[in-house]
């Protein structure tokens, strides 16, 4: 069984870990150069500022995570976010992914957002399967939107909505508005799935 949690600064290096692969060698994320250890400890906490950034650690390590962000500045987005799943080479194909994303989700629902976005570069056929496991639909194509790799990236964006469109709704809650007790009960019952 896995532990499941919010992560922590201290989860950067391994976190870190795992990231360099999808900077280094895929297109998977469009950025170009390996962040550093800081750099990723101030992402995490920034993050936690309002989002989750979860990860599951199974035998003292990170065997993947799972966090969202904001989708897009202007405040009328607010209810709308996006989320990101990173799993190590060593876990893939253990369903961990889609059990970290399906916790996010129930943590957003929670908080109330409306509308949860993943972009996906082509071809990620593993990645497709995922979101749509996890009920995203494709609604855009972004066609040669980034440049890396010696070539032109097209990426696909897929939506997931898990909250109801009601007028007048407040504002989706901080992370750490959420309940202690809430989360914890969260993260057990998907670490006892893993």
């Amino acid at each position: 069984m896995g532990e499941i949690r919010l992560a922590t600064i201290e989860d950067a290096k391994q976190v870190l870990e795992i990231y360099s692969n999808y900077v280094i060698n895929t297109a998977t994320s469009f950025e170009t150069d390996l962040p550093s250890e800081q750099e990723m400890q101030s992402r995490i906490a920034s993050c936690l500022q309002k989002y989750p950034w979860i990860v599951c650690v199974i035998n003292e390590r990170i065997a993947g995570y799972v966090y969202s962000s904001k989708h897009r500045e202007r405040e009328a987005y607010q209810w709308s976010c996006e989320s990101s799943v990173y799993v190590d080479d060593d876990f893939q194909g253990r369903g961990i992914g889609k059990k970290l994303y399906q916790l996010l989700f129930q943590i957003l629902k929670l908080q109330g957002f409306r509308n949860v976005y993943a972009g996906i570069t082509m071809p990620n056929e593993a990645s497709i399967n995922l979101h749509e496991k996890c009920g995203f639909k494709h609604f855009a194509t972004y066609e040669n939107i980034g440049y890396k790799l010696g070539k032109w990236q097209t990426v696909k964006w897929w939506k997931l909505q898990i909250n109801n469109y009601d007028l007048n709704p407040p504002p989706p809650i901080k992370i750490s508005e959420l309940t202690v007790q809430r989360l914890e009960a969260l993260f057990q019952q998907t670490a006892e799935t893993i």
